[in-house]
């Protein structure tokens, strides 16, 4: 293996680790304290001083995760892989790493920054409860990916 793929593949792991450990973190541990109340008595403003620290790492992460996996796919000329529902985890790892950059890069921070404030101020149980659903919906599927891809990588198939 070259040193470029060799560094490429670690650049890409690490990050994958950063990003999805952090959706981790916040799905199992941050929010359910924040919703018990452990981390005071306003639920958005502790969510909002941890969200604002990590979602510069998640951003930073998920570009490093699409600028390596992409270059990893051109130098290897990987392609033809997308033709193929034996690599269904290339298209797993893809369309979630096209969510998360979504959610990120547009969707947080022009949509659901001001909606989500309004909602939690009205109602913050419903929105902090709808907010763990979908952490939690999200690391699933991410879960699942990083499982299929370390599994189909190393030449398990379901077929």
């Amino acid at each position: 293996m070259s040193i470029d793929i060799a560094v490429a593949r670690a650049l890409h792991v690490l990050a994958v680790v950063i990003w999805i450990g952090g959706v981790s973190m916040a799905t199992t541990v941050m929010l359910p304290a924040i919703r018990r109340g452990d981390l005071g008595g306003d639920p958005l403003h502790a969510f909002e001083l941890i969200e604002r620290r990590f979602v510069w790492q998640a951003r930073f992460a998920v570009l490093v995760v699409g600028l390596s996996g992409l270059y990893m796919i051109w130098r290897l000329d990987l392609w033809d892989r997308f033709y193929s529902l034996t690599f269904w985890w290339m298209h797993a790892m893809v369309c979630v790493w096209l969510l998360f950059a979504f959610l990120l890069f547009v969707a947080e921070p022009f949509i659901l920054q001001r909606h989500f404030r309004r909602w939690a101020a009205a109602q913050p149980e419903a929105a902090l409860a709808c907010l763990h659903r979908v952490h939690g919906v999200l690391l699933v599927l991410s879960v699942a990916t990083i499982l299929g891809s370390v599994a189909g990588s190393h030449g398990w198939s379901p077929s």
